[in-house]
C-alpha cells in the first residue's frame, strides 16, 4: 500500500504524530471480546529509518533473545524506499518496549544475488527461535507490478546480516503474513504467494495465488535449509493495484487444531485449510468461516490468546473480531480513523500482532508501530 512520510527522511512530522496518537479512541467501538478490553491507543515510533525508508508491513514479535533483538523486541520491515515506489524498500527496524527507542536491525542490499528481481520487503516476516530472521521479497523497480520480480525468502541471522536466500518455482511473491511452527531445529512456515499470472495495474485478476509450506531443518550456526515445501491451497484471487501495489491472499494464522487460517482479500472472506502441517494435497480455497458484515478487504491476521481472529481492514481503519469455530463476527474497532482519508483509515493499516496484553500495529499513513491495550 502506497504511503506517505511527514518531513524530512528519518523523521516524522509531530503534529501528525500527535494527531496519530490521539485520533483513534474517539472513534472506537465498543466490541465483544478481546477487543472489548483495548481502549487505549499509543504511538510507539517512527519506523522510518535513516536511509528514509518508509510502507511499514510487517510486524513480528520476537519469542527470543538473540544477537541484537531481545526477547519481546517488536521487529517491523518496510515495502517501500526514500523514493515511495512500493517493492523497494529494504530495511528492517527492531523496536523494544522496555528503552522505547527503535533502532535499525538489517539493510538489506537491494540487489541481492539469489532473489529474482531485487528487493521489497513484504508482510511475510518472522523471527525463529533459533534467531534466525525470514522476511519476504516481492521486488519492484517502478514502483508498480510492471517490473516485479518473482522475489524470494530471506534469511538474516541475529545480528541483522544476510546468510542467503529461499527461492525456486514455487515462491512467486510471498507476501502474506506468514504462520508458523517452530521447534526449535526445525520450523514450518506457511507463506502466500500471489506473484503467479500477475500483470499490469488494470488487468483483471488471477486465480493463481497459493498457500505454501515450508519445512526448514536448522542446524546450529548454519542457515536454516529447505527440507519439503508442499502447496496446501491454491486458486486464491490476486491482482495487481495501483496504490496497493498486489491485491490477494495476506494474513495467514494458525489455530491450536492444526487449522490454517487465510485473509482472502478480493473475495472479502476468511477462509481456513484443515489440517495444514500434515496434508499432501492442496485444499483449493478451503471452507469459508466467515464473508462480508465489517470485512472491508481484509489484510493481516493475527491470533488472539483466546484464540479469536483479530483481522485489519484494508479499506478502512478497523480491526475485526472473529471466533473461528462459528464465524460469528465479534465485533470491529477503528484502529485509525485518519480522515484525510475516504474512508477514514483507508489504505493505512497493514501488519498486526498480539502478545497477550497489547495489540501491536502499523499505520502506513504516519510510518509508525503503535500499540493498543
Amino acid at each position: 500500500m502506497a504511503s506517505i512520510s511527514c518531513g524530512g527522511r528519518g523523521k516524522i512530522c509531530m503534529a501528525v504524530l500527535l494527531s496519530a496518537a490521539i485520533h483513534a479512541p474517539a472513534w472506537a467501538n465498543t466490541a465483544p471480546g478481546v477487543l472489548a478490553g483495548m481502549h487505549k491507543h499509543e504511538l510507539l515510533a517512527s519506523m522510518i529509518p535513516d536511509n528514509g525508508d518508509q510502507n511499514p508491513y510487517a510486524v513480528v514479535i520476537a519469542p527470543v533473545s538473540a544477537g541484537h533483538i531481545k526477547q519481546g523486541d517488536v521487529l517491523v520491515d518496510n515495502f517501500n524506499a526514500s523514493s515511495n515506489l512500493q517493492g523497494t524498500g529494504t530495511t528492517i527496524m527492531d523496536y523494544n518496549p522496555q528503552s522505547r527507542q527503535a533502532t535499525l536491525f538489517a539493510a538489506v542490499t537491494a540487489k541481492l544475488a539469489g532473489c529474482p528481481g531485487g528487493i521489497g520487503l513484504t508482510t511475510a516476516m518472522t523471527m525463529l527461535k533459533s534467531g534466525w530472521v525470514i522476511v519476504g521479497s516481492l521486488p519492484s523497480t517502478d514502483g508498480t507490478t510492471k517490473t516485479m520480480g518473482a522475489g524470494c525468502l530471506i534469511a538474516i541471522d541475529a545480528t541483522g546480516h544476510v546468510a542467503g536466500t529461499i527461492a525456486g518455482p514455487q515462491i512467486n511473491g510471498p507476501w502474506g503474513n506468514m504462520a508458523v511452527i517452530d521447534k526449535g531445529d526445525r520450523a514450518t512456515l506457511f507463506v502466500s504467494n500471489v506473484g503467479f499470472g500477475i500483470g499490469a495495474p488494470g488487468q483483471k485478476a488471477v486465480d493463481q495465488a497459493t498457500i505454501l509450506r515450508i519445512d526448514l531443518a536448522i542446524s546450529p550456526g548454519q542457515m536454516p535449509e529447505v527440507s519439503k515445501q508442499s502447496v496446501i491451497g491454491s486458486g486464491f484471487s490476486s491482482q495487481a493495484d495501483a496504490s496497493a501495489f498486489i491485491i490477494g491472499p495476506t494474513g495467514l494464522a494458525l489455530g491450536a487444531n492444526g487449522t490454517l487460517y487465510v485473509s482472502d482479500a478480493l473475495a472479502n472472506r476468511v477462509v481456513a485449510i484443515d489440517q495444514a502441517a500434515s496434508r499432501s494435497d492442496s485444499a483449493g480455497t478451503g471452507r469459508v468461516i466467515t464473508q462480508g458484515g465489517l470485512l472491508r478487504r481484509p489484510l493481516a491476521m493475527t491470533l488472539a490468546p483466546s484464540g479469536d481472529l483479530l483481522v485489519t481492514n484494508g479499506l478502512n481503519g478497523q480491526v475485526v473480531e472473529i471466533d473461528p469455530a462459528s464465524g460469528t463476527q465479534r465485533g470491529a474497532q477503528w484502529l485509525d480513523a485518519d480522515e484525510a482519508q475516504s474512508p477514514p483509515g483507508n489504505g493505512d493499516l497493514f501488519g498486526i500482532v498480539a502478545d497477550g496484553k497489547s495489540l501491536y500495529y502499523v499505520e502506513d499513513d504516519v510510518n509508525a508501530l503503535m500499540v493498543e491495550q
